[in-house]
């Protein structure tokens, strides 16, 4: 039966549209929760409760536990949108993601069951400029060099601004690059898509295809690797394109 204009249906679940979705937002590695400030600013201006959680960034299982953990802290209908290895962890929400009703993809992973991002990733070639000199510590975390970070990882975002997101980074353990993605989230929702067409951390082509698999609504804006950052009005656009669907069929 069609729905109408002030519904959602999602996971089985009818809700009555009388407020704006909520809006998660999942950070990536070498990053933290304050990179989306600027779109999160943006959101809240609009209207939109918005989160923006800090992840452990250890294993998959347990990031996507953090996730989960504080879907569950609110109602209702929830966009969610991952930057980076930040869409290998809402992807990892399967088919049960709790009151989720679409994902948004900021130059992210969007693997499939069974691919991991090492095997994904060895399709396009060698390392790309901002991860080629990954300096791993003793307890095997991974952590960019300040030079790859300002000139590669937020090389469009301004070098006193990306030195102090540098100084904040936060490590990826090296084994999530070879962790196996289960059911994949984004065959059961809706997905949106920002490719960064100078990307120099996952390779623009890459997300290209990651979006032409799952079937996403894709845009293509020039910039670097954190579009959140550098291009804030043009990610806070795609996740509002997303939050004001009229429905979502499963």
């Amino acid at each position: 039966m069609p729905l109408s204009s002030n519904h959602i249906y999602t996971q089985g679940r009818n809700y009555q549209r009388t407020t704006l979705p909520n809006i998660w937002l999942v950070h990536a590695p070498w990053a933290d929760g304050s990179s989306w400030s600027a779109v999160i600013e943006r959101l809240q201006a609009d209207g939109y409760t918005v989160t923006a959680p800090q992840f452990p960034l250890t294993t998959l299982a347990a990031n996507v536990a953090r996730l989960r953990q504080v879907l569950t802290r609110q109602n209702g209908p929830t966009i969610v949108a991952g930057h980076s290895y930040g869409g290998q962890i809402m992807t990892a929400l399967g088919t049960d993601a709790p009151n989720v009703v679409g994902l948004v993809y900021i130059s992210a992973f969007g693997l499939d069951q069974g691919e991991s991002i090492r095997a994904v990733r060895s399709r396009w070639g060698p390392p790309s400029p901002a991860q080629a000199h990954l300096d791993i510590d003793q307890q095997g975390f991974a952590w960019l060099p300040e030079d790859d970070f300002v000139h590669h990882f937020a090389a469009d975002v301004d070098p006193v601004k990306a030195r102090v997101m540098f100084a904040v980074q936060q490590p990826l353990a090296g084994t999530a690059f070879q962790e196996v993605m289960g059911v994949p989230a984004w065959k059961a929702l809706p997905s949106w898509f920002l490719v960064a067409d100078g990307d120099q951390t996952i390779p623009p082509d890459a997300e290209r295809w990651f979006a032409k698999r799952m079937g996403a609504t894709t845009v293509e804006v020039k910039t670097n690797h954190v579009a959140m950052v550098s291009h804030p009005d043009d990610v806070v656009k795609l996740i509002e394109t997303a939050a004001q669907a009229e429905s979502v069929t499963n």
